[in-house]
Order: structure tokens, then C-alpha cells, then sequence
């Protein structure tokens, strides 16, 4: 068919990146509302993390019932549980729990603001695990952004502890959970197939089972012994806020998606800089907190790095696509 006009196009574009800019960073502040909020006081982040996977559960499967009934929900695919398949999505749920608890764990033990640079290694792990697990090699451009990165997050850390807020425990989480997120792209492209290649039904079946395996987790750290105690359990404003942030969370999935198909990834991965950019000074002005200049220096070199390295790969995937018989060597440099 014909194509949209310009303006509508820019428009669409326009209001799909606010969309997705406007749930990333309010998922954020809900999150460390429920995780780390002093008027709420509960300290149970497993059974925050399990309450958002099983209501994310419930939406796909939900939505997919409802895809008979035509638009908006026609052409999802219809769910049912296949233990088959469970057992062989298994071993992305258990990294899946690992990124969502890590990545709420980090943000429970630092600020919003510091959030960003606390968990920034992702793109230094997704070099250092192409390589150990895919062979896969990276261009000098590419490692100096890297290495931009990395300076920008010691940087950070010296920072928060010279201005006394550095939490430690934050940082192994934020180090593990970029880990996570590294591990989780690679076991999805290998898990992919087992469910036909939708995401849908992966979403569906990583969420079930991190409901199940996160229930010995709980008991194992005494989380029911804590809700037991918790006051505001019957509280309707807490479970609004709970299912608020569960809502969100499995919206930043879809809207993820809208935005990569209404751009491309690579315009993705820039917006997603610069939303960090704008989370952390919302976060620096609603928080009323004072930084160092050398505190802004190292948010800066992780966006920067962050950017260049999207700059530098980007360029060469076009390389790739612009000349057909590039060198294997230099196709696989493009796959970190």
C-alpha cells in the first residue's frame, strides 16, 4: 500500500518514543516505591518481583483468550501450558529470575538517580560473552566505548562513596544484573524456536515459570513471615500500586516492541540512552538531591559510551548490509 505521509509517520514515531519513555521511567519510580518506599516499609522485593511475573502471566493469557473476539487482541496466538515446552524454556527462566530480581534488588539499595550507572555493564558483558560463548569478535571503536563505560561506572562509584550514599550490596546487584540481561538476549535467541519463534508465548511460559521457582525462594528468605507482619497487606492504595507496577512491567514489553517496529533497533538503543539521561535528572530534581560535578561526569560517560557504541555498531551493520561479500570475521563483529 501506500505509505503514510511524512508528518503522520513523524507523529507516530513521536508519540510511540514518549510512550515508551513515559513507562520505562514510571515503572522505575513504582518499583522503588514498592521496593524501598519509607512510608510503605515492606522489605519483600522476591514477592514484588513474583506478584509482576504472575500478573503478566495473567494479561498474556487473558489477552490471548480474548483474540477471538477480533480486533485489538486478533493475531495473538493461543496460549496453553505444554509441560514439554516449560521444562525446555527452563533454563532462560532461571536466568529471566535472575535479571528481574537483581535488576529490583539494584534499585531497592541505590537511588533512581545513581540506577542507571549501577547497572550500565550490560554492553560490556554482551562484548565479553560473544566472545566466550559465540566466538564472536569486537572492533577497537567498539572496545573503547566500552572502555568508556567502564571508567564512567568507577567513576560513579567513587562518587556515590565519596558523597556517602554508595550501597555495595547495590552494586553486585547492579554488576549481576547486567550480567543477566547480557545472558538473558543469548539463551532467548537459543530458546526461541521451542515456542515458534513467539515472543508472546515465550513471555507467557518465562513468567509461569518464574512464579513456580520463585516460591521456595520466599520461604527459603522468610518472605511470607514478612508479609504476615506487614500492615498494609489489606490495604486496597497498597494492591493498586502493586498492580499498577505489575501493569507497567508488562507493558515495557509491548511498547519495546512498538518502538523498535516503528523505528528501527538501532534508533531504539539511542532513545533508550537518552530516556536514561532524562530518568536520571527527574530522579536528581523529585528526590531534591545535590551531585558533584564528577558525579554528573560519570553519568555522562556511560551515556556516551553507551552512544558511541550504538554509533560504532550501527555503522557496521551497515557496512554489512551495503557490501555482500564482506568477511565472516567482520559479519560476526556486527552480532555482539
Amino acid at each position: 500500500g501506500r505509505r503514510a505521509p511524512f508528518l503522520l509517520r513523524a507523529l507516530r514515531i513521536a508519540v510511540v518514543v514518549c510512550l515508551y519513555w513515559f513507562t520505562s521511567i514510571a515503572m522505575v519510580f513504582l518499583n522503588k516505591y514498592l521496593l524501598d518506599s519509607p512510608s510503605l516499609r515492606l522489605d519483600a522485593p522476591l514477592f514484588v518481583t513474583f506478584f509482576q511475573c504472575a500478573l503478566t502471566a495473567a494479561l498474556c493469557l487473558g489477552l490471548s483468550l480474548g483474540a477471538a473476539c477480533g480486533p485489538p487482541c486478533a493475531g495473538l496466538p493461543t496460549l496453553r501450558l505444554d509441560p514439554k515446552v516449560s521444562r525446555s524454556v527452563l533454563p532462560l527462566s532461571a536466568v529471566f529470575i535472575g535479571m528481574v530480581t537483581s535488576n529490583n534488588l539494584c534499585l531497592k539499595h541505590v537511588g533512581v538517580a545513581f540506577y542507571n550507572v549501577g547497572r550500565s555493564l550490560t554492553t560490556v558483558f554482551n562484548v565479553l560473552l560473544s566472545y566466550l560463548l559465540l566466538k564472536q569478535t569486537t572492533s577497537l571503536y567498539a572496545l573503547l566505548a566500552c572502555g568508556v563505560i567502564i571508567g564512567g561506572f568507577w567513576l560513579g562509584v567513587d562518587q556515590e562513596g565519596a558523597e556517602g550514599t554508595l550501597s555495595w550490596t547495590g552494586i553486585f546487584f547492579g554488576i549481576l544484573a547486567s550480567l543477566c540481561v547480557s545472558l538473558n538476549a543469548i539463551y532467548t535467541k537459543k530458546v526461541l524456536p521451542v515456542v515458534d519463534g513467539s515472543i508472546w508465548r515465550l513471555t507467557f511460559y518465562n513468567n509461569v515459570n518464574a512464579c513456580v521457582l520463585f516460591f521456595p525462594l520466599m520461604i527459603l528468605l522468610g518472605e511470607f513471615r514478612t508479609l504476615y507482619h506487614f500492615d498494609k497487606l489489606g490495604s486496597p492504595s497498597f494492591w493498586g500500586m502493586m498492580t499498577l507496577g505489575g501493569v507497567f512491567g508488562f507493558a515495557i514489553g509491548y511498547v519495546t516492541g512498538l518502538q523498535i517496529k516503528f523505528t528501527s533497533p538501532l534508533t531504539h538503543n539511542v532513545s533508550g540512552t537518552a530516556k536514561a539521561c532524562a530518568q536520571t535528572v527527574l530522579a536528581v530534581i523529585y528526590f531534591e538531591e545535590t551531585k558533584s560535578f564528577l558525579w554528573w561526569t560519570s553519568n555522562l560517560m556511560v551515556l556516551g559510551g553507551s552512544f558511541a557504541y550504538t554509533w560504532v555498531k550501527g555503522l557496521e551493520m551497515r557496512k554489512v548490509q551495503e557490501d555482500p561479500n564482506v568477511k565472516s570475521g567482520e559479519r560476526n563483529e556486527t552480532g555482539v
